[in-house]
């Protein structure tokens, strides 16, 4: 048959295949006598739910099947039998407005097992999943195999023996080798199932693009534009030229329809030219005066620009102690503070600056992002801790005078992409300030960096500023990409932890 193969099409079941697909069934089970589907079964599928019934013809001639419904799976649990999933075969169990795409049947006759067609019944079924917006599709697979272990081996144990390849179960290994993973054994699922002593595995493969139904006005963006500010160290005359400059890039990113604006960590540092008269500590002490002005020009424009602004950082007073902090200023309004955790040896010493204590993730419109301050993410606990909160990008503002200091930044960011699935971008500031004490010289080159897989850039870069000139850098960030890497990347960097053997936790307050 595999030499002689002229078409192989996928088609919906109709009443009119009825009688080939008996004859296929009995074929496909004929180790289970009388195990077909009657007529009034088939057209009872077919009248609830034709979508989820489909047939796969090689050269016009019926070579397998697959049956669905879809189910509200909150009403069963994990412990429930073939006969109660499918009403007592009724199909009343079915329900346009459940979430799981439960799995009645799939099957491929002998004469053409090897030409890896359930893998096509497989694939449609996941494809049908994501169109209808259903949560996963789920089954009880049959262990037809076990009876020749039951004896010695519990259904836990074989099944844990078969995933280490060393019992051979050709229906477990396909389904498992198709992306779904055990999650239960169903005890007494199947009655009359003597090749699996009645025992299933219940099989689910989770919708990564699964969106819980909103009864707000409301979405989240799938495709997210970044603009990163990489701004020039400039003398200004006061507060009101910064933030007019400020605005010019506001309104330049806006103009691309990005839905973030990042500017660099400690970009206001200019202001501090009018007290270079005073001590390092003294001169930001005063800069930090200007903080809750810029933050409140800031929260205006966000709204006025229709765009989410990332402050990069700036000086803080908070009872008598000066602290490195940014504040998201979204475009709906509302304005949330994040803090820089770990500050470097040169800003304890020369300004005296505390350290932060509170690290979180930030729900947006366009999803949940991190925000970590320059040295901050040359420390991985960080960004893993947020990984796990479900941050699809993490934004870094930052401050380097010498490219060895940016190298650190860079390469730490670069790897806090691949390690935790995400997308990074990092905005510094460039220039000279003349009239600024420990504030001379700025090196940066704004950059977003992908993990390294096949859908992304394969040297992990999606888009680069030029080293040491003020402009902006614009990127699109397909966050559905992030999803595909999680659940089948080359490498799973967040999957494959070995949490058996450590674990990464938090010991403060709980700010996650």
């Amino acid at each position: 048959m595999k030499q002689n193969i002229e078409n192989i099409e996928l088609q919906f079941l109709t009443i009119n295949d009825y009688q080939e697909l008996k004859e296929a069934m009995i074929e496909a089970y004929s180790n289970m006598p009388g195990s077909y589907w009657y007529e009034s079964h088939i057209k009872s599928l077919i009248d609830k739910f034709p979508e989820g019934q489909v047939v796969i013809k090689v050269n016009d001639q019926l070579a397998g099947c697959a049956l669905s419904i879809i189910v509200d799976y909150d009403k069963y649990d994990d412990k429930h039998t073939y006969m109660e999933i499918t009403g007592n075969y009724t199909f009343s169990t079915h329900t346009p407005n459940g979430d799981v795409l439960y799995g009645i049947d799939i099957f491929i006759k002998p004469e053409f097992r090897g030409l890896r067609l359930g893998r096509r019944l497989y694939d449609y079924r996941k494809e049908l999943c994501e169109r209808l917006n259903l949560k996963s599709v789920a089954f009880g697979g049959r262990i037809p195999n076990y009876h020749k272990y039951s004896d010695t081996l519990t259904p836990k144990e074989y099944i844990a023996r078969v995933r280490r390849k060393e019992i051979q179960d050709p229906v477990l290994n396909f389904q498992v080798s198709n992306d779904f993973h055990p999650a239960k054994i169903l005890k007494n699922y199947l009655e009359g199932d003597e090749a699996s002593n009645e025992y299933a595995v219940l099989l689910e493969w989770d919708n990564i693009y699964y969106e819980k139904k909103n009864k707000k006005a409301s979405i989240t963006k799938k495709l997210v534009r970044v603009g990163l500010i990489q701004w020039q160290m400039r003398p200004y005359k006061n507060l009101d030229e910064l933030l007019q400059q400020a605005e010019f890039f506001i309104d330049a990113v806006s103009g691309y329809r990005s839905d973030f604006a990042l500017f660099p960590e400690f970009f206001n540092a200019p202001l501090m030219a009018e007290n270079n008269h005073l001590t390092e500590p003294e001169a930001i002490r005063e800069l930090a005066r200007h903080t809750s002005g810029v933050i409140k020009k800031f929260s205006e424009l966000a709204i006025s620009y229709n765009i989410n602004i990332i402050s990069g950082s700036l000086p803080e007073i908070q009872n008598d102690r000066l602290y490195n902090v940014g504040y998201l200023c979204k475009r709906d309004g509302t304005v949330e503070r994040y803090e820089k955790l770990h500050v470097t040896p040169d800003e304890i010493k020369v300004w005296g600056m505390e350290k932060g204590s509170k690290l979180r993730v930030f729900d947006t419109d366009c999803g949940k992002i991190g925000i970590l301050i320059c040295y901050d993410v040359e420390f991985p606990e960080l960004s893993r801790l947020l990984a796990e909160e479900g941050m699809d990008i993490l934004f870094v503002p930052f401050l380097t005078d010498t490219q060895n200091g940016y190298s650190r930044v860079r390469n730490c960011a670069q790897a806090r992409a691949i390690e935790n699935e995400c997308y990074v971008a990092i905005a510094g500031c460039v220039g000279n300030l003349p009239k600024v004490h420990n504030m001379d010289i700025q090196y940066a080159q704004s950059m977003v960096f992908t993990p390294c897989d096949f859908a992304f850039p394969a040297n992990g870069i999606k888009a680069e500023a030029t080293p040491n000139t003020e402009m902006i850098l614009i990127a699109d960030l397909d966050i559905s990409l992030l999803r595909e890497l999680n659940q089948f990347g080359s490498v799973r960097n967040l999957k494959d932890r070995r949490k058996d053997i450590y674990e990464l936790k938090k010991t403060g307050p709980k700010n996650i």
